[in-house]
C-alpha cells in the first residue's frame, strides 16, 4: 500500500495520543499534518466534526493509548521502584478510581522517580505513535523531536512480590485494618470517627470531580523535552 508523506505537527500528535477521554476524539489531517481535536460540548465541535465528515478520506482517526494500557505502564513502573516505602505508597495509590491522579500526587515528593516515570512514559507514548503511523501506512517528511522511537526496554523488577497484599487487592488490607479499628472504638466516640471519615470521603470526591483520565496538567507536566537525534 502506498504510504502517505505527511508533515506531522509532532507535539500536537503526541498530545492527542496521550489524551484519553470519552468526550474527546482527534484526527490527523493527512494533507497538512495538523491535528483536529473534537471535544463534546465545545462550541466549535459541530464545525470540526462536519469538517472531518466532509473529507473523511483525508483524515486518520488518532488512536490514543488506552487507559488500561497506561495503567499497565504504571504497574510496571511501580514494580521497578527500589525504595520499599515509596513502592508501597504507589501500590496503594493505584488502587481504584482516581489512580492516575493519586499516583502522580505521590511522585511529586520524589523528583528523581517522578522524572524517571515521565521519561519511561514518554518512551512508551513515542513507541505507540511509531506503531500507529506504521499501521495506518503514514510516512512523514521529518523526524520527531525525540528521534527514532525504539521498543522501550523492560524495567528491572525491584521485587518479585506482586502488586497486591497477599490475596487482597491493593488497599484492601488497609480497609480491613480500618474496619477492625472501628470495631474497637467505644460507641460514644463513633460519631466523631464517622464525621472524620465522611470528611475524608468528601475530600476524595472533590479531588475526583475532574476526569479520571491519564492526562497531565500544568502542575504535574514533565520537564521540558530536549530534541535528540
Amino acid at each position: 500500500m502506498t504510504r502517505k508523506k505527511v508533515p506531522i505537527v509532532w507535539d500536537d500528535l503526541e498530545l492527542a495520543v496521550e489524551r484519553n477521554a470519552p468526550n474527546t476524539e482527534s484526527f490527523l489531517d493527512l494533507a497538512n499534518g495538523q491535528v483536529v481535536t473534537i471535544v463534546t460540548g465545545d462550541p466549535e465541535a459541530p464545525v470540526r466534526r462536519q469538517q472531518v465528515a466532509d473529507n473523511i478520506q483525508n483524515y486518520a482517526r488518532i488512536e490514543p493509548a488506552s487507559s488500561r494500557e497506561q495503567y499497565r505502564w504504571m504497574e510496571r513502573f511501580v514494580s521497578s521502584v527500589t525504595d520499599d516505602a515509596l513502592r508501597e505508597r504507589l501500590i496503594i495509590s493505584i488502587d481504584g478510581k482516581g489512580a492516575f491522579r493519586r499516583f502522580k500526587d505521590v511522585l511529586l515528593a520524589y523528583p528523581a522517580e517522578r522524572e524517571r516515570w515521565f521519561s519511561y512514559r514518554a518512551d512508551l507514548l513515542h513507541w505507540h505513535i511509531h506503531n500507529w503511523l506504521n499501521e495506518n501506512h503514514i510516512a512523514t517528511n521529518s523526524e520527531p523531536p525525540w528521534g527514532n522511537a525504539k521498543p522501550p526496554p523492560e524495567l528491572p523488577q525491584a521485587t518479585d512480590k506482586p502488586i497486591s497484599h497477599g490475596g487482597e487487592a491493593p488497599g484492601e488490607a488497609l480497609r480491613r485494618q480500618a474496619r477492625e479499628l472501628i470495631d474497637g472504638i467505644p460507641a460514644i466516640d463513633l460519631p466523631s470517627a464517622i464525621a472524620f471519615l465522611e470528611f475524608l470521603r468528601e475530600r476524595g470526591s472533590q479531588a475526583l470531580s475532574s476526569s479520571d483520565e491519564p492526562s497531565d496538567d500544568e502542575s504535574d507536566a514533565p520537564p521540558a523535552r530536549t530534541a535528540t537525534g
